[in-house]
Order: structure tokens, then C-alpha cells, then sequence
């Protein structure tokens, strides 16, 4: 019989010969998450702390100068209001469509998987030929202007009006953005049990309450993940803006992502640039935990 040592000394060999092939399986996600994601942290953090002008060394301290003369800058103050209007208007707007779209094509009708293909299709087009897309449909002489045409109605200046811009670039947004979020609310309907339904229905309950009271609950799950996930997706939005408005007219569309671009690649302020990508990311990090806080909360 086996002494409790030998068998302790045996389990203890066991978890040694496996360390090898956990580090092998663990060391590229490692190496990854250290070189895509902590290295280009760190060093954003030391360039806003340093004076790197058009990114040429050497460079030499500054502190929080940076930060002070990004704070006092009204066209990044404008670019913060301007990301938070979007982000407000967007991610509400976005998860409705998509929940809805996901109750409906979760139904038994003829032709949903055709229909949900068509809605899922603009995910698979690169956000840049999107918006190359879209500047053809939001030209004064284009598709959406001669419709409206035909109908009687007066021409939009969309993309060139600063009424229009952020709503235009909204529009763009949630015809790449609503199928993909929708996909995963499809999925965990799809996890709901069928019982429940029809226990409900037995029990009397009607389409708002089966709705209300089973569907939203059983997908607090999926719901959290898309509105984590999306609120980060849209705060950090470039290439719309960038191809379709360069933050105009007039700073109207002129988003977090696009302005640390121009401090970066048109002005040459690196360290600015720096300052405002780490203001970014503190920014999305401050969300991030609000929003995991308030679903806690939610579940209890």
C-alpha cells in the first residue's frame, strides 16, 4: 500500500512534469498581451511625461505639463464632449436595435436566415471601405439625396453640414456595429430554455411579460458583454470619422481617436498625443468598472 508521503511526493512530481507544457501553452498569449498591450501602455505613459517633439531624442522631462496644456486645449476638451455625446446617443441606441433584431430572428420565419446574413453582412467589410461606401451614399448627387429627391424632399448636406455630421457618422456606425452585437444576443437566446416560454404561456403571461421577465433576465449575461464591449468600441472609433469628416466641420464629429491621430501625425506633438492616449485609456478602463459594478449590482 502507498504511504500518504509517497503519494504526496508522487502528485507533487506530476504537477512539476506539467509545468513545462502550461508555460509552453501560456507563453505566446504571455508574450502577446506583454508586447501588443502592456509595452505600447508603458511607453505612452513615458512620452506623455516627456517632451518628444515630432518623436525625435533625445527627449527630456516635463511632468504633468503635458497633461496641463491638454486640459487647457479647447479642441481637446471638444473632442472629450464630442466622444461622450456619441457614446451616450450610440450605445443605447445600438443595443436596442440589435436585442430587438435578435427577438425577432430568433422566431420561427420564413426566410430569417436569409435576413439575419443580410443584417450580419456589413460586419464582414473593413470599417475604411464601409465609410468609403457611405461617402458615395452621403454625396450631394448620391443614392440617399435622390431618393429624397424622388419623394419631394429637400437634399441633406450629411457629412459637410454641422448639424448633420454626427449623425451621419452614427448612421455609418451602426450599419457596420448592429448585426455583430446582434449575433450574440441571437446566441444566448438561443441558450434559453423552451420550457420556460411555455410554462409563461400556460401561466397566462403575454409577449411583454415572456419578454420582461424571461428573455431580459436569461440574457444579463450576453447583455453585459455587448454593452461593455460596445460602449469600448465606440469610444474608440477613428476610421469613419477619419475618412468621412476629419473631425469636421467645425470640430463636430472630432472624436477622442481622431484627435490624438492629428496631435500625433499632423501637428507632431507625440507627447500630447501620448497624454491624451493615456486620458483614453483611463477613461475606458473608469467605464469598464462602473459598468461591470452597476451588472453586480444588477444581479443582486
Amino acid at each position: 500500500m502507498t504511504s500518504p508521503s509517497t503519494a504526496d511526493t508522487g502528485r507533487r512530481r506530476g504537477r512539476q512534469g506539467d509545468l513545462p507544457a502550461a508555460v509552453g501553452f501560456l507563453l505566446p498569449a504571455v508574450l502577446a498581451a506583454v508586447v501588443l498591450r502592456l509595452w505600447p501602455t508603458g511607453q505612452a505613459v513615458w512620452d506623455s511625461l516627456h517632451s518628444t517633439p515630432l518623436g525625435i531624442m533625445p527627449t527630456h522631462w516635463t511632468g504633468l505639463a503635458q497633461y496641463r496644456d491638454l486640459f487647457s486645449d479647447p479642441a481637446f476638451i471638444n473632442a472629450l464632449k464630442v466622444t461622450a455625446v456619441f457614446g451616450l446617443i450610440i450605445n443605447p441606441v445600438q443595443i436596442a436595435v440589435a436585442l430587438a433584431l435578435a427577438c425577432l430572428f430568433n422566431e420561427r420565419i420564413r426566410g430569417v436566415g436569409l435576413m439575419r446574413t443580410l443584417v450580419f453582412l456589413p460586419v464582414a467589410i473593413p470599417q475604411s471601405v464601409s465609410a468609403v461606401i457611405w461617402a458615395i451614399m452621403f454625396r450631394p448627387d448620391g443614392p440617399l439625396n435622390g431618393t429624397l429627391a424622388r419623394l419631394g424632399l429637400d437634399p441633406l448636406r450629411f457629412t459637410t453640414s454641422p448639424g448633420q455630421a454626427l449623425w451621419s457618422i452614427m448612421l455609418v456606425v451602426s450599419w457596420i456595429g448592429i448585426g455583430y452585437w446582434m449575433m450574440f444576443l441571437v446566441a444566448g437566446l438561443k441558450e434559453i430554455s423552451a420550457d420556460l416560454y411555455e410554462a409563461a404561456r400556460i401561466d397566462g403571461a403575454g409577449r411583454w411579460q415572456r419578454f420582461r421577465y424571461i428573455t431580459l433576465p436569461q440574457l444579463r449575461r450576453q447583455l453585459g458583454f455587448v454593452l461593455v464591449a460596445d460602449t469600448i468600441s465606440n469610444l474608440l472609433l477613428f476610421a469613419p470619422v477619419q475618412i468621412l469628416t476629419k473631425g469636421g466641420p467645425n470640430g463636430r464629429t472630432d472624436v477622442i481617436m481622431n484627435d490624438i491621430f492629428e496631435r500625433a501625425y499632423t501637428r507632431g506633438d507625440v507627447g500630447g498625443a501620448a497624454a491624451a492616449t493615456v486620458v483614453l485609456v483611463a477613461v475606458a478602463l473608469v467605464i469598464v468598472i462602473v459598468q461591470f459594478r452597476l451588472l453586480a449590482e444588477s444581479k443582486n
